[in-house]
């Protein structure tokens, strides 16, 4: 029976909208472990890294080389102990589900997914996250934790967010509706596997969530797959903070972590962008526990 650890990673360094450090907690009021052990699985609560409040660090107190990133040292900090969690974690033969935090968390979870095997990803988010610290509009490192773990731009021979498992070839992103003039040139140019919310209008979610899972696990060991909430319609998901109109639904969105399940390739997971101060009755975190049974396995029948 598969074991899944539950390691919360409760930080807002990525992000300027604070809440964002309590969905940890929320996602596991929302009965996670529950919805986990219904699917069939064995559940372990790891507990969460100790993360300093982002009110007691001065966002602006980086390196030189970190242009406009914020909280970069604090980012990178979480992302190298984080990495060691998911990295022992999968040595003990568990699956890790990571729950954020904002995704700047992504970078820590990819490095310890990759540290001992070659692997793929697949995006479920209504953005890029492929900006650096010289495209960045914002300076919120959540925006970025693709291009970090690709080692692009200045995250280039960056040791703590680099994963030289992983490639742009295995990488496929979903249901994308807000990128960046950057990242459209970058998605181009680096022949990322991309696909917009008009190709799931086009196509429908099962064909795009296939092709998605058979790009990111081509010639690899595993995949990761990373959930950010703000991947729905904020109709379904209204506690994220950067909310795009045009997202997937509620019943797509189970149909996509049901293949994520059938197709047997999922290594390691995480929940991110769960905002309990902007949701109604904690709607978002529920969504997510009840998305993340979906991928571990628990239908109807």
């Amino acid at each position: 029976m598969t074991t899944v650890r539950i390691i919360g990673a409760p930080t807002d360094y990525g992000t300027n909208r604070r809440g964002v450090d309590m969905g940890p907690s929320a996602i596991r009021y929302g009965g996670l472990a529950d919805e986990l052990i219904d699917a069939g699985v064995d559940v372990v609560d790891a507990g969460d890294l100790a993360v300093p409040r982002a009110e007691e660090r001065d966002p602006d107190a980086e390196p030189p080389s970190a242009g406009d990133a914020k909280f970069l040292r604090e980012t990178a900090d979480v992302c190298r102990r984080l990495g060691d969690r998911v990295a022992e974690t999968l040595a003990d033969g568990e699956t890790p589900l990571m729950l954020g935090g904002d995704h700047s968390i992504a970078i820590g979870s990819l490095v310890g997914s990759g540290r001992d095997a070659e692997i793929g990803a697949v995006w479920f988010d209504a953005h890029a996250d492929l900006n650096t610290p010289s495209t960045t509009p914002s300076g919120n490192v959540h925006g970025m934790p693709l291009a970090a773990a690709l080692g692009i731009g200045e995250f280039a021979d960056t040791e703590w967010a680099n994963v030289p498992s992983l490639s742009a070839e295995n990488v496929a992103l979903v249901g994308l509706r807000s990128v960046d003039e950057g990242e459209v040139d970058l998605i181009r140019e680096r022949g990322f596997t991309a696909y917009t919310m008009s190709d799931i209008d086009e196509r429908g979610i099962t064909d795009v969530t296939e092709e998605a899972m058979d790009v990111a696990s081509a010639d690899v060991d595993g995949v990761h797959v990373s959930l950010d909430l703000d991947w729905l319609d904020p109709n379904e998901a209204p506690g994220v903070g950067t909310p795009v109109r045009g997202g997937v639904t509620y019943r797509e969105a189970h149909t996509a972590m049901e293949i994520v399940y059938e197709s047997e390739d999922l290594r390691t997971m995480e929940l991110v962008e769960v905002n309990p101060t902007l949701d109604q009755h904690n709607e978002t975190a529920e969504l997510a526990t009840e998305l993340a049974a979906s991928a571990f396995g628990k239908r109807v029948l």
